[in-house]
């Protein structure tokens, strides 16, 4: 998103959100992520074909990244790995790391139940 977000907003004041930073519409799909000013929380609005959806998280440690699309842009695409990386908490720039003792360097995930390996 454009930047922080009220976490106090609920269906309504998110949807309106997406219309006016990101002139789309939730119920055309597409999910649509909100960060805290802090980034330890995020809230996931989404349309289910039969109403939208909210998913709330609260990070026990660290924070969740800030991503953002080529200039003048205010969206974003990511794999569903990347997102499911991302709700983790794991910065997606370092995700290409094996750990950080060692410069190994090992394939990105094949899908959401991977889990990176440990040295």
């Amino acid at each position: 998103m454009h930047g922080p977000t009220d976490m106090r907003k609920s269906f309504d004041g998110l949807m309106r959100m997406t219309e006016v930073y990101l002139q789309q519409n939730v119920l055309d799909g597409g999910l649509f992520v909100f960060l805290n000013k802090k980034q330890d929380r995020n809230k996931l609005l989404y349309w289910d074909h039969e109403g939208l959806a909210i998913w709330y998280k609260r990070l026990e440690a660290g924070t969740y990244q800030r991503l953002s699309g080529p200039e003048g842009t205010h969206g974003l695409s990511l794999s569903s790995t990347d997102l499911a990386l991302l709700l983790q908490g794991i910065d997606l720039t370092e995700s290409e790391k094996c750990c950080p003792c060692c410069d190994q360097r090992r394939q990105r995930f094949s899908s959401v139940i991977d889990r990176p390996r440990i040295c």
